[in-house]
């Protein structure tokens, strides 16, 4: 058997799944990290064979029962770098990047030197690590309260080179704050929070629910909003003087989270939509009034 034998297997049992260009995708995805071999290179070819095929086998299972590329990867890119990414850690969206761009371009109106920057919820890392890379005067800071995502974070960081300061704690704790964060203040505070409602599963393609990591998905019908609350909470405390909170937000939520943050005297509130037109992001810039 070669490849292409391999590539036609792939088609008969996953097409259904993902559709014939998705299926194509994942397939070179493969070669390429398995066996270095190309979409070109099957392409002058087409005999193209290999020796072990177990890898590529165990992939194709794992795909039939919809496991993301990225875990059977162990790896992905966001904003143009490498991030290693497993089950502990969310996989990194491309409206992510999208909020880390509008943090950089929006950044110079600070008119710091050198910018503190806090993720909170910081996963995989990717937020810190990509602001860590555009923005290297800046220092940044991570917060999460899973050890195996900070585990994780750490190795993307080493991986791109960057220093980031990566500290374990819940938000949600205020008593976490004053043991970790005591006296810091931070110019930027961005959080990517877990926002997607219970109710709002039904809508969730089956690898994202089976796969990702609820902890970092979810809220309560009843309190969505709970860790942009304690996230502002902690902020009044801890944001410096004209400082600007960065949220990544439902998208059903949009209206809710403007009211928020006039409720907490918050400033200069911008409401943005991603690339697929969904009400996505927001910030707002501290009041001290």
């Amino acid at each position: 058997m070669n490849l292409k034998d391999v590539q036609n297997t792939f088609h008969k049992e996953l097409d259904p799944l993902y559709g014939k260009e998705e299926v194509d995708n994942f397939f070179f995805m493969l070669t390429d990290a398995f066996y270095k071999v190309s979409r070109l290179d099957l392409a002058l070819n087409t005999k193209y064979a290999i020796d072990n095929y177990d890898a590529i086998e165990k992939a194709l299972q794992l795909l039939k029962d919809e496991q993301p590329i990225q875990y059977i990867l162990g790896e992905t890119e966001f904003c143009g770098y490498p991030f290693k990414v497993n089950a502990s850690t969310l996989i990194p969206r491309p409206e992510t990047e999208e909020l880390v761009e509008w943090i950089v371009k929006q950044q110079s109106a600070l008119n710091k030197q050198q910018l503190h920057i806090l993720d909170i919820g910081t996963g995989s890392g990717c937020i810190a690590i990509s602001l860590a890379k555009k923005l290297p005067e800046a220092k940044v800071y991570a917060l999460d309260i899973s050890d195996k995502a900070l585990t994780m974070s750490r190795q993307n960081a080493e991986l791109n080179n960057v220093n980031v300061e990566f500290i374990e704690a819940n938000i949600l704790k205020s008593d976490t704050w004053n043991s970790n964060l005591e006296n810091m203040k931070f110019d930027i505070i961005v959080s990517n929070p877990p926002y997607v409602r219970e109710k709002e599963k039904k809508q969730m393609k089956a690898n994202v629910l089976n796969n990702e990591p609820h902890l970092a998905l979810f809220v309560k019908d009843e309190n969505p909003l709970q860790f942009y609350k304690a996230i502002i909470e902690f902020s009044k405390s801890n944001l410096n003087s004209d400082g600007v909170l960065f949220f990544e937000i439902n998208e059903f939520l949009g209206k809710e989270m403007i009211q928020l943050l006039v409720d907490n005297n918050f400033k200069d509130i911008v409401l943005k939509q991603d690339i697929f037109k969904k009400d996505r992001m927001i910030k707002g810039r501290k009041n001290n009034e």
